[in-house]
């Protein structure tokens, strides 16, 4: 595979017209780009920073799944990366749906007519590409001074991995973006998702929600929610997605009403989808 080139420069001046303190770093390797910036803000640098992993050896996902990054012999195949910044606190509600709502936007195909479907969105942070899962995002945050310094981790697959027992069906980017490498995918992807960090700041989740809509991939469908996700663990309840709130919350019809589902900890699959019986963790 050849080298990927970052373009570091170029992309650190997108990110400093932003704001003028971005840090750019670009590592051959780091156990997660999300716990990198955790430990440092811990420590107490909340310096707004890109960092990104060619590969990624303890990389994360929601509920404490493992991201299968590329390898060291498979780099570029993946696009691993997080954007950390201290943002004035306030409510966050919806966060997830709305950096899949830039994410998608940025990658959406615009060349060819017959691929031009939208990707995806799958309440609350995966992106899926024809019924497949094409990137995920991870979110995390904490609180440094007056404000709250909140890290987007991202994950997408460029080619279709090959890792044994992912548990779903995956999709990469080459498959309706043909050419456009990890770094490229970057370039398009950072500065957007930076500027919508702002705007979320201020504006919260409502200027994003028609976007999401317009890709719901839930909407309509029966699903099930989990709090177990043990192998073979049955669900808690089945019902008929119906959106979203103003809020971000899954709005889901079952036979005891309308549930408002906001728990980070509940797992949310289409019934009779690929994957949607319980199955290993990714």
């Amino acid at each position: 595979m050849r080298a990927l080139n970052w373009e570091a420069e170029r992309l650190l001046a997108q990110l400093q017209n932003i704001d003028s303190g971005f840090r750019l770093e670009i590592l051959a390797s780091v156990d997660s780009t999300n716990s990198e910036l955790m430990r440092r803000a811990r420590g107490g640098n909340c310096q707004p920073t890109l960092l990104v992993a060619q590969t990624q050896t303890a990389g994360r996902g929601r509920l404490g799944r493992q991201w299968h990054s590329a390898s060291a012999q498979q780099t570029g195949q993946s696009l691993t990366f997080s954007i950390g910044r201290a943002l004035p606190m306030r409510d966050w509600s919806g966060l997830s749906l709305a950096v899949g709502v830039c994410i998608a936007q940025c990658l959406e195909p615009r060349t060819d007519a017959a691929k031009a479907a939208l990707i995806g969105l799958k309440w609350p942070n995966d992106l899926w590409w024809q019924e497949r899962k094409l990137a995920g995002i991870l979110i995390e945050t904490m609180a440094c001074g007056p404000d709250l310094y909140v890290v987007v981790g991202v994950g997408v697959n460029i080619a279709v991995p090959e890792a044994p027992g992912i548990g779903q069906a995956v999709a990469g980017l080459e498959e309706f973006a043909p050419g456009l490498d990890a770094a490229q995918a970057l370039l398009l992807v950072a500065a957007p998702l930076t500027r919508m960090l702002a705007e979320f700041a201020t504006e919260g989740f409502a200027p994003f929600k028609a976007g999401f809509d317009a890709r719901d991939v839930l909407r309509g469908r029966q699903v099930m929610g989990m709090t177990r996700l043990e192998e073979g663990s049955a669900p808690d309840w089945i019902g008929q997605a119906s959106g979203v709130d103003a809020g971000g919350a899954l709005l889901v019809h079952t036979a005891k009403g309308m549930q408002r589902v906001t728990s980070s900890e509940v797992k949310i699959r289409p019934v009779g989808h690929p994957g949607s019986t319980p199955s290993p963790s990714p």
